[in-house]
């Protein structure tokens, strides 16, 4: 009985990870074929890489749990993007966005972004709670919304001439040159919402508003209250991805972290938050981020032609929603 059981938990864990186990074996077929896989900046480059996507991820994850999700997530980074971008440039810049302006401390600079990202977020939580605009559809005009505005704000003019105390802090590295400023900064996002998810109300009323919206209502849960919070930290999330990227990068445009959302709404349901409510973790979401940088990693280093890693992308995401509905249904 207890090896049936347990050939019986392995197939299950393996038909539940599949895409984790693949994408894992190719990555080990990957380094016995290249020596470069496993070299030092190739490790660091995945670990910067996934720090900013994670902190992405981890914004989108809340209000997957709720049963919702975050169509603009990509947009809102790209405006918090050209919007540091531009309080960030160097008083001597040519080209200055505001030449006038003198130059603004850069926790100055992150706490605007921050503001305005959450306020967005905010604006996303209430049109969702109050006005009962399904998820997807209010933040997919949201994601519109906010790209026009950015077209019009930037008049879509590439952001450079930033100063090097701000790119050097995306670039810098902590003791070693293995751990960048980003990736010190993204366990730092992820302990904080390990802490909410697990050991606050905030991730309680989480969890049981993803689980039946209806019972955490009878149970006195204010659910509206809590959504509008959950989309604004979520907001807050991706102003501070926006602008670790634009410091990353040395400068932005209008289409900085487009797409990123569904790259999000991949790692969060590879690494196990489900699209169907109630259920998702911070380790786990960062295994998921982590398991989709790698497979851009390992198409590269297999000479996949770029059009094609969107291919494999696409499919990840499909086979990985499928596998978590397969589970919800299972389960019912």
């Amino acid at each position: 009985m207890g090896k049936k059981f347990n050939a019986k938990a392995i197939r299950k864990w393996l038909s539940e990870n599949i895409i984790i186990v693949l994408i894992f074996l190719a990555s080990v077929y990957v380094s016995t074929q290249n020596k470069n896989f496993l070299s030092q900046n190739n490790i660091r480059n995945l670990l910067s890489n996934t720090a900013v996507r994670f902190i992405i991820a981890c914004g989108v994850s809340g209000c997957l749990i709720t049963k919702g999700t975050d169509l603009s997530a990509g947009r809102v980074a790209g405006l918090a993007a050209c919007l540091s971008g531009i309080l960030m440039q160097r008083a001597d810049y040519g080209s200055r966005f505001y030449p006038n302006m003198p130059e603004l401390p850069m926790i100055v600079v992150l706490l605007i972004v921050l503001a305005v990202c959450g306020a967005i977020g905010a604006i996303n939580g209430s049109v969702i709670a109050f006005l009962k605009v399904p998820p997807f559809i209010a933040t997919l005009g949201m994601q519109t919304l906010v790209y026009g505005a950015c077209l019009v704000y930037t008049g879509a003019i590439p952001i450079g001439g930033l100063r090097t105390e701000y790119t050097g802090m995306a670039t810098g590295y902590v003791g070693t040159r293995m751990l960048s400023n980003l990736t010190i900064v993204a366990i730092g996002v992820g302990i904080v919402m390990w802490f909410l998810y697990n050991k606050t109300r905030y991730g309680k009323y989480m969890y049981a508003i993803g689980g039946n919206e209806n019972a955490a209502e009878v149970a006195g849960i204010n659910v509206n209250k809590s959504k509008i919070k959950i989309y604004m930290l979520a907001g807050v999330l991706y102003g501070l991805t926006g602008f670790l990227m634009c410091a990353k990068s040395g400068g932005c445009s209008v289409n900085t972290a487009q797409g990123w959302e569904l790259e999000a709404i991949a790692g969060c349901t590879i690494g196990g938050v489900s699209v169907n409510g109630g259920v998702g973790t911070i380790p786990g979401i960062l295994i998921g981020v982590l398991v989709f940088e790698v497979l851009k990693i390992v198409l590269q280093f297999l000479g996949v032609e770029s059009s094609y890693t969107y291919i494999a992308q696409g499919l990840v995401i499909i086979i990985a929603v499928a596998l978590d509905l397969r589970k919800y249904l299972a389960k019912k």
